[in-house]
């Protein structure tokens, strides 16, 4: 077991949009280290490489230049099937948009990452619920995503996010979409889930969002500009 959950080493990502548009370095040259259990915010203005840093800590882009280690396993020279396979397995996200699936009943969107990995049914059954008691939300189970409020649709989306029992929840403006009120209840469950030794990584442009972490990164074109404890 490592006790360095992510460590990003040198990493930059330069963007060519096409072949004429000068290239964008949204990150240029970015260490970062995120041990086990930690609940750490990132911050920086628009343009700042914030969602780049999320997307290439998710897998969900590789980077140009330097090492990513995710459980002690360089994952940046991984094929796409390869990444594909550690993303469905070690990371969990949680998006603004919920991104549920309209047709799909609440236990089947937080089934959905197992359905992937081929997981049996009954084991997925069992997750599902496991998952869903972590929410508090096993007296939807058979409701479709129309039939819940804001707050309980993040909720499946979290659910959907602990499945996979990921070393790593990375959350992007999870509150975003939600009023105050649910907001709270939403920012509240991160914290037990944290309490419950989850790594979980949050980008936020909310201060007081980010005075509830333990540490907040801030970026700025590209760069660490400050890393610091909530003290």
């Amino acid at each position: 077991m490592h006790d360095v959950v992510a460590k990003i080493e040198s990493v930059e990502k330069v963007y060519q949009k096409h072949k004429a548009a000068p290239p964008v370095r949204a990150l240029a040259g970015v260490d970062l280290s995120i041990p086990r259990g930690q609940y750490v915010a990132i911050m920086g203005p628009s343009g700042s490489g914030k969602s780049t840093l999320m997307n290439v800590i998710g897998c969900l882009d590789r980077p140009t230049q330097g090492r990513y280690l995710l459980d002690g396993q360089d994952v940046a020279q991984m094929n796409d099937e390869d990444l594909s396979r550690v993303r469905g397995r070690r990371l969990g996200f949680v998006f603004q948009a919920f991104n549920l699936i309209p047709q799909l009943t609440v236990e089947e969107n937080v089934q959905v990452p197992l359905f992937y990995q081929n997981v049996h049914r009954k084991v997925r059954h069992q997750r599902a619920l496991k998952a869903l008691e972590q929410v508090e939300l096993t007296d939807r189970v058979g409701h479709r995503p129309s039939e819940l409020s804001g707050g309980q649709m993040q909720r499946v989306a979290i659910a959907r996010a602990l499945v996979t029992e990921p070393s790593l929840l990375l959350a992007d403006e999870p509150t975003g979409n939600l009023d105050s009120a649910t907001g709270q209840a939403i920012l509240d469950l991160f914290d037990l889930l944290h309490t419950q030794g989850l790594t979980i990584v949050m980008v936020t442009h909310d201060d007081p969002v980010a005075q509830r972490c333990q540490r907040i990164v801030r970026l700025r074109d590209g760069l660490i500009e400050s890393d610091q404890p909530v003290v």
